[in-house]
């Protein structure tokens, strides 16, 4: 799967989602410093998954109702950055199908997607 990975995204979860298989486009990498609206119009106009750390996406779309291709906001503080990643990747893996313009959070104790209306 082709993924677009915030800034904020731990390097090691990137990196076991590349080891997964996965294309992993890493905003760290690439250009850092992007605005919240500037990753949004990559992950759309790449039509890739967006994994994030930062709640302020959810703003911009249950608020601002921007388009987006499908976001996955990541909330596992506390967890190492390997836990993080293997948890992130089996998420991915699992949900692939579900995760397609759905605002999804996954947190230590669950997965929520909300499927957004097009």
């Amino acid at each position: 799967m082709k993924l677009l990975a915030d800034e904020g995204i731990d390097k090691q979860i990137v990196d076991c989602l590349r080891k997964e298989g996965h294309q992993v486009l890493y905003i760290a990498e690439m250009q850092p410093g992007l605005t919240d609206d500037e990753i949004l119009e990559i992950s759309n106009r790449e039509r890739i998954l967006l994994l994030t750390t930062d709640k302020d996406f959810g703003e911009l779309i249950f608020r601002q109702h921007r388009i987006m291709s499908g976001i996955l906001l990541i909330r596992l503080a506390g967890l190492s950055a390997i836990e993080k990643g293997e948890m992130v990747s089996t998420a991915i893996n699992k949900h692939s199908s579900e995760l397609s313009n759905a605002f999804t959070v996954i947190s230590p104790k669950a997965i929520r997607i909300r499927r957004m209306k097009k």
